[in-house]
């Protein structure tokens, strides 16, 4: 199969010097955009295949971030890998932690400012949320996991996170040990620096675990078992909507898209929060509108990383022939959207038709349309 060149029509012209061929075939709208694709709207994909990975004792973790993709200015995501019994240790951030598990299983640990104790197992499709400042710990459990962690701020870095190995190393051991009640020689064997992600057995059951606590306040509000909930199905599709109103604690809310081949996530934009989209799999595109006459068309497959400015249009589509889930995760608490469909069809048709010079039938498919959702 030949190469394809960025030619359509009398536009354009062969590439005769060096080229990239894999990564041109998993951008081709980016090689050979579509003719509505005009002006200048920045990067807003990029893929964790090509962001830093930092190999720790026997896990790691890898990030996009403001400094990957300039675009993101309100969140920033962590992928992380951690095999049986492997922690990430315990500590705490500056910035809210949204989780979603993506293989296997995990146990997360937490306290909050209340002292309420949160220890729980959670598997694939499950997620926590650690508000600032609250410490908490992860551990893969027998069959290790793999997760992403998203963050309220676009500036944020797992590499800068407030850690408890650091935080004894750099407080005088006399202090230490005024705080704690004993002897400075308890601290002699404490790390010089921080641990991160390291070894540790796998730990027990997880009532045994609580019951080694003794008579705590145990609380589970800080995670959603999205895995037991049911989805919201439609024709081509399905989504997962978690936000303030059933995950009362977070501060992101969470759209989980699934398209089948040749389904899409129709044209709309968020009023008040930027969206951070994770493609999990398949292969889908994307196409971003803005003022003044700036379009970008976007390709996507499982690993990448896409953003979308608040107030901006875009569509998510199935151009592969796998479904494709796609996390999408937005920078408020409470979600909210404004679809083009429904725009359209709670406009008088004269104003409609008297811009866009459509026939009037196409008012009256949307109408149908609309009230078909309504009713359902």
């Amino acid at each position: 199969m030949k190469d394809k060149q960025p030619i359509r029509g009398a536009q354009g012209a062969d590439i005769v010097g060096p080229r990239n061929h894999e990564v041109e075939k998993q951008n081709p709208d980016i090689l050979l955009p579509p003719e509505t694709d005009h002006g200048g709207i920045p990067n807003l994909k990029f893929p964790f295949a090509m962001a830093h990975n930092r190999l720790e004792d026997g896990g790691w973790a890898r990030e996009v971030t403001q400094r990957e993709m300039g675009s993101m200015e309100e969140m920033a995501i962590v992928n992380m890998r951690l095999p049986a019994g492997v922690t990430r240790e315990l500590h705490w951030h500056k910035e809210g932690e949204w989780a979603y598990v993506l293989q296997g299983k995990v146990r997360f640990y937490l306290i909050d400012d209340k002292r309420n104790v949160l220890i729980e197992d959670l598997e694939e499709g499950d997620l926590w949320y650690a508000p600032p400042g609250f410490p908490h710990a992860i551990q893969g459990l027998e069959e290790g996991t793999e997760f992403v962690l998203v963050f309220n701020d676009g500036n944020f870095s797992e590499n800068q996170t407030l850690l408890l190995t650091e935080l004894f190393a750099h407080t005088p051991k006399e202090v230490l040990a005024k705080n704690f009640g004993v002897a400075e020689s308890a601290f002699d064997g404490i790390p010089a620096s921080e641990k991160y992600i390291f070894r540790l057995p796998v730990p027990g059951p997880l009532e045994e675990v609580r019951k080694e606590l003794g008579a705590v306040n145990f609380t589970n509000k800080y995670v959603f078992k999205a895995s037991k909930e049911p989805r919201k199905t439609f024709e081509g599709g399905a989504t997962q909507l978690i936000d303030n109103q059933t995950f009362e604690v977070t501060d992101l809310a969470t759209l989980i898209i699934d398209l089948e081949p040749g389904g899409m996530r129709e044209i709309h934009w968020h009023p008040d929060a930027d969206e951070l989209q994770y493609y999990i799999s398949g292969q889908a595109r994307m196409t971003v509108f803005d003022a003044v006459n700036n379009a970008r068309t976007f390709d996507f497959v499982a690993g990448d990383v896409g953003y979308v400015p608040r107030t901006l249009t875009h569509y998510i589509e199935n151009i592969g022939t796998e479904p494709v889930r796609v996390l999408n995760v937005f920078h408020k608490g409470r979600y909210s959207d404004v679809s083009l469909n429904n725009w359209l069809a709670l406009t008088p048709k004269d104003l409609v038709t008297g811009h866009l010079d459509i026939e009037e039938p196409f008012i009256s498919s949307l109408r149908q349309k609309y009230q078909t959702i309504v009713k359902g």
